[in-house]
């Protein structure tokens, strides 16, 4: 029975793969192929770009949006966190736990928070 199993996934991944190749395959046959300056220039709102493409930014940017993305999953996990705890009106040690849990994961951001203020990562230079 087992590999009856496998056998159904191997078929299913041989036709789906088979599927991405040939779409890919008649894609690139059929479609019109007549580059031009313009087609190959890069593309910015309509706008004549100024200056090359591969410009340095600054890793504060990328270190801001790392943290924003933290808090903000945070503040997706609470919801349904609370609406869990509120199940558990009757068995209070699993209550307990699920709020002991939520504050060392609280406790855990708040570390990586407070390291990233001393290190200055949140001042906007």
């Amino acid at each position: 029975m087992l590999a009856k199993d496998f056998l159904t996934i191997g078929i299913f991944a041989l036709f789906g793969i088979a599927f991405i190749v040939i779409t890919l395959i008649a894609s690139w046959a059929v479609r019109p192929h007549r580059p031009s300056d313009a087609k190959l220039s890069t593309y910015e709102c309509g706008e004549i770009p100024i200056g090359p493409a591969w410009t340095q930014f600054r890793v504060g940017y990328y270190i801001y949006a790392i943290i924003f993305l933290i808090f903000d999953v945070e503040a997706i996990f609470l919801y349904p966190w609370a609406a869990q705890l509120l199940g558990f009106k009757n068995n209070h040690a699993m209550m307990v736990m699920g709020f002991v849990d939520m504050v060392i994961f609280v406790a855990v951001l708040s570390v990586g928070l407070a390291w990233a203020w001393k290190k200055g990562v949140l001042e906007w230079k």
